[in-house]
């Protein structure tokens, strides 16, 4: 067994211990970040020297201590796109792929009008923009550490970024009825639930949180793509697993929105609702 290897095995049993279930996989990878390679080249490096290990132990450290490994790697990958990501800012989760799976699968026109709101380090409208590149893409966030990192994670694209309250209700009347896709992964954990400490301690609290019930942000995103969407527009929301129904009823109970749909995650957990904006009467 060469001394990395030997590393890496000890690495993630103290990840394991600390109760991390990705334990091999964030050794592997942690041991990759610090070697700036990736993952699968790990068994062909050279043997790494002392400043190396040394370096390895400091993150391996750090992770036992559940900083997130995306906060010591600065980057996460998020369908088509590789994001950085750091503190002050809500870390995109494997969840949300199925709903951005479930957009780019959409027939828009080959110029849409695409809104995300509560962008956070601007995931969904950065893989957007890479899925129609001439879309005019607008993300919208009231934080203003979430939107440092997604104007690092827009350049090279066309993507607005907005800094706004998403609950008022007055928000860009100009992009009424214009819009052609609403897509929002809003805060909707229930206040008081608790979470693994990566979330808890970590991401930004008014960016997971949705109120008593998680839907206090949902209905404010579900009244937006209602005024925004063009008749015939598409809408995704994310919602907490436990909220499937509420949404759906919610969504319903406008009267706005037609095809209304639960639909689930890549593990099988019931994750977003989509519906189409109505046409016309």
């Amino acid at each position: 067994m060469t001394r990395l290897q030997h590393a890496i095995d000890s690495a993630a049993a103290v990840l394991a211990e600390a109760g991390i279930d990705s334990a091999r996989c964030d050794a592997e990878q942690l041991a990759a970040h610090v070697a700036g390679t990736d993952r699968g080249r790990l068994p062909l490096l050279d043997p790494p020297d002392d400043e190396f290990f040394a370096r390895y132990h400091k993150v391996i450290t750090a992770r036992s201590q559940r900083v997130p490994l995306q906060h010591l790697t600065g980057t996460v990958a998020f369908g088509p796109v590789v994001l950085r990501v750091g503190p002050g800012v809500f870390i995109p989760r494997p969840e949300t792929e199925a709903m951005l799976a479930w957009a780019t699968a959409q027939q828009l026109g080959a110029r849409p009008v695409i809104v995300d709101v509560c962008t956070g380090c601007g995931a969904l409208a950065v893989a957007l923009a890479h899925r129609w590149p001439k879309a005019r893409v607008i993300g919208v966030d009231d934080s203003e550490a979430a939107l440092d990192y997604a104007r690092r994670n827009a350049e090279g694209t066309a993507v607005e970024l907005i800094r706004a309250d998403v609950g008022t209700s007055a928000l860009f009347t100009g992009l009424d009825g214009l819009v052609d896709l609403v897509v929002a992964n809003p805060p909707y954990i229930p206040d008081g639930v608790v979470l693994e400490p990566e979330v808890a301690q970590y991401d930004p609290h008014h960016a997971v949180y949705g109120g008593p019930d998680g839907m206090t942000m949902t209905a404010a995103v579900i009244s937006l793509a209602g005024r925004w969407l063009r008749p015939g527009g598409l809408f995704a929301v994310e919602h907490d697993d436990t909220t499937s129904s509420l949404t759906v009823e919610l969504i319903g109970s406008t009267a706005l929105f037609d095809n209304v749909t639960a639909r689930r995650d890549l593990a099988g957990r019931p994750r977003f609702v989509t519906a189409r904006r109505s046409e016309e009467p």
